[in-house]
């Protein structure tokens, strides 16, 4: 899109509404379900890496439940295969992708760990994507989700640019930006998001941070926590347990 397209956009944006007469995050809930309050609610998720076999199955069924398009490059939330050699040099491959097929091994004296890492939208308290966005498209709840308002979204990628965990991409045919939502359509119902709910191996924990007792309250109390990119100070609420500093 070049500038005069943008600004063309934008003043449709504005003169129709979309940015002044759009709805607030609590109402976007209340349209989910009525019943739902959001300031109850600051919700987060847990990964133990030391559970998690790459079985891909969190990846299918976030297609399947979020219709994320079927080009397999397409994902909310993918799981990335770590191979540390003997030599200290890293592979990194994201499983289901080119390259990364059954055959693709490793010989087994040159290999000094491996292990899988589950990634996905990190929910940051401080998010570069909501403070780029110029016509207020992706916002924040009060819950903690940040979301995407396809009605507002011009597609211009911004926010695609400005996020620091490669989270983010352009829906190949709305041609507005889609991520991880935490299945936001799942959690005002009392739902859990479906990555977690298939993981095989538990090694997704999902919980509201409001609350000591639920399982990430859990999770962060018996584990040493770890997120990722900390110096950019987004304060992510995806915790790692047991994440290797090769991870970024």
């Amino acid at each position: 899109m070049d500038r005069r397209d943008f600004l063309k956009h934008l003043c449709w944006v504005i003169s129709s509404g979309g940015i002044l007469g759009g709805l607030s995050a609590d109402a976007w809930a209340k349209m989910l379900n009525k019943d739902y309050d959001t300031s109850k609610h600051n919700y987060g998720m847990g990964v133990d890496i030391d559970k998690c076999i790459g079985c891909g199955r969190c990846m299918q069924a976030c297609k399947t439940e979020n219709n994320v398009p079927a080009v397999p490059y397409y994902f909310r939330t993918w799981v990335e295969r770590y191979v540390i050699k003997t030599d200290r040099t890293v592979s990194v491959r994201t499983i289901g992708m080119e390259g990364d097929e059954p055959g693709d091994a490793f010989v087994e004296k040159d290999v000094l760990r491996s292990f899988f890492v589950p990634k996905l939208c990190n929910q940051c308290d401080h998010p570069p994507c909501v403070q780029v966005c110029p016509v207020g498209a992706t916002f924040k709840t009060e819950d903690g989700v940040i979301l995407v308002d396809s009605k507002r979204c011009i597609g211009c990628r911004y926010c695609i640019q400005a996020c620091p965990y490669g989270a983010r991409y352009l829906h190949p045919e709305t041609r507005v930006a889609d991520k991880c939502t935490f299945c936001y359509h799942r959690l005002v119902k009392g739902l859990l998001p479906v990555c977690v709910e298939v993981c095989p191996k538990q090694a997704r924990v999902f919980g509201d941070m409001k609350s000591i007792a639920s399982p990430l309250g859990r999770f962060t109390r018996m584990n040493k926590i770890h997120v990722l990119k900390p110096s950019l100070n987004t304060d992510p609420k995806v915790y790692y347990a047991n994440l290797d500093g090769e991870v970024n």
